[in-house]
């Protein structure tokens, strides 16, 4: 495991860091963003086990254990402008931020325009290294908080600072919600025949492993980075299938047919028109949308088509450890906001 305390980090000469750091070694200060969310509060554990000193910047009542909070509300610029970064040295910005909903006030208010004011903040006090987590579904937007995330890393790309620019495939907490369904006899939701997508789930562990690893690995910098999780791409019928396996049921489905939500969204934007309260709604119906069609994967622009070969992997933890947790007792995963079922 790195150690936090390297020498020579931002200034052109990268020094390995080791357990046994040279006595002029500094200890890194790294400020992370979203830090109350799931892969956010992972990256934070990740570093202050690595010994790093950790300052997280984000809303009041925030706590994270072993870090440093600061409240700030993200989306004031005046607060950034402020001495948010100021008077401290800081030797990389880690944003796990993300928009709750992903509607496209909520996504360019967040996903855009509060990285934006973290940007020039990191920019005016000489913080060294931008590393954002973004999606990997940027790669073909349709939605407004796909738009907006690669509006942002366009921008940080031409900012000419340092940056890793991370697009995780699927996460478990999103693919985790029929757990309780089936184990009460219910069948498995899948859109078609269950094979229209595939993804390589990530843990939240295996990713903030490899988000904190950008930091000292040059490899990873001023790169885009898609990531998945170990093992072979799975398609939501395969999930099924493992989750009544390990209950020691036969699978049973029920197939969603996608022209539903076609129509749901269809009416939704229709009634939008006069409330928009549902204009929103239809928002979040696209979403679902996106995810029951599209797969996690790395797209070849050549063929438009998605390529599971193409999508590097990591880590060791796959999403059925996580379905035998859950049935044991032992995990109990939080819900993603983009979640399909």
């Amino acid at each position: 495991m790195a150690s936090c305390l390297t020498r020579g980090f931002l200034g052109g000469e990268q020094t390995k860091m080791t357990n046994d750091p040279p006595q002029s070694a500094k200890r890194l200060r790294i400020c992370v963003l979203g830090a109350t969310g799931t892969i956010g509060r992972a990256v934070t554990l990740a570093l202050v086990k690595r010994g790093c000193d950790v300052v997280c910047f984000g809303r009041a009542g925030t706590a994270v254990e072993g870090a440093t909070v600061r409240t700030i509300d993200v989306t004031d610029p005046a607060a950034w402008a402020g001495d948010a970064l100021a008077g401290a040295r800081f030797d990389a910005l880690i944003s796990c931020l993300a928009s709750r909903t992903g509607v496209p006030d909520d996504a360019w208010a967040i996903d855009h325009d509060a990285h934006l004011n973290a940007l020039a903040a990191a920019q005016q006090a000489s913080v060294g290294h931008f590393i954002l987590l973004s999606a990997i579904c940027v790669q073909k937007p349709q939605l407004a908080f796909q738009r907006a995330k690669l509006a942002f890393e366009i921008a940080l790309i031409a900012s000419g600072m340092r940056y890793s620019i991370v697009r995780p495939t699927a996460f478990f907490k999103s693919l985790s919600g029929q757990i309780e369904r089936v184990r009460q006899g219910r069948p498995f939701l899948i859109f078609g025949d269950g094979r229209l997508t595939a993804c390589k789930p990530i843990s939240d562990a295996d990713l903030a492993e490899y988000i904190v690893g950008c930091i000292d690995d040059d490899s990873r910098w001023n790169r885009i980075l898609p990531i998945g999780g170990p093992g072979e791409a799975i398609t939501p019928r395969q999930q099924g299938e493992a989750l009544f396996a390990l209950l020691g049921r036969p699978a049973k489905f029920r197939s969603v047919p996608v022209a539903l939500l076609d129509g749901v969204i269809a009416g939704l934007a229709v009634l939008g028109r006069m409330i928009p309260s549902l204009a929103a709604k239809a928002e979040l119906a696209r979403i679902g949308r996106y995810y029951a069609t599209e797969s996690m994967l790395v797209l070849d622009p050549r063929t438009a088509r998605y390529d599971a070969a193409a999508t590097p992997s990591t880590g060791t933890e796959t999403l059925f450890d996580l379905y035998q947790e859950v049935l044991n007792g032992t995990a109990s995963p939080e819900r993603g906001d983009h979640a399909v079922f």
